[in-house]
Formats: structure tokens, C-alpha cells, sequence
């Protein structure tokens, strides 16, 4: 099965966290990606070695209180 880079950025394009998941395909790695997002996430993009699988922008969630 392939490894997937799953990757949030902030709202200025940078970093903020990345991981490595085995996923059967594709539809998997992105179902994971948005499972896993982070509150202060602004966009995630899941990445199969040098190929961009998928890429969407996402609204941050205000944390519960």
C-alpha cells in the first residue's frame, strides 16, 4: 500500500503540521486528512511522493470552550 504525506498549512502558506499515513488509495488518504485537521488549519493537501493528490482549501473551526 502506498504512504501518503498528509499536509495542513497555515494561513499564510506555511507548514503546520505534516504526517505520514499507508492508505489503500487515494479517497482513503483524503477521508483521513479531513478526520485528522487541525482547528488552525486553513488549507490540507495530501501528497502520494511528488504527485499532489488532492487540495482544498477548509475553514478553521473555532476550538469548544
Amino acid at each position: 500500500m502506498p504512504a501518503y504525506d498528509i499536509r495542513y498549512l497555515d494561513g499564510q502558506g506555511s507548514l503546520a503540521h505534516k504526517f505520514s499515513a499507508v492508505c489503500d488509495n487515494d479517497k482513503r488518504a483524503r477521508v483521513l486528512a479531513h478526520a485528522m485537521k487541525l482547528p488552525r488549519a486553513e488549507r490540507l493537501e495530501v501528497w502520494l511522493d511528488d504527485l499532489l493528490v488532492y487540495a482544498r482549501d477548509i475553514v478553521p473551526m473555532p476550538l469548544a470552550h
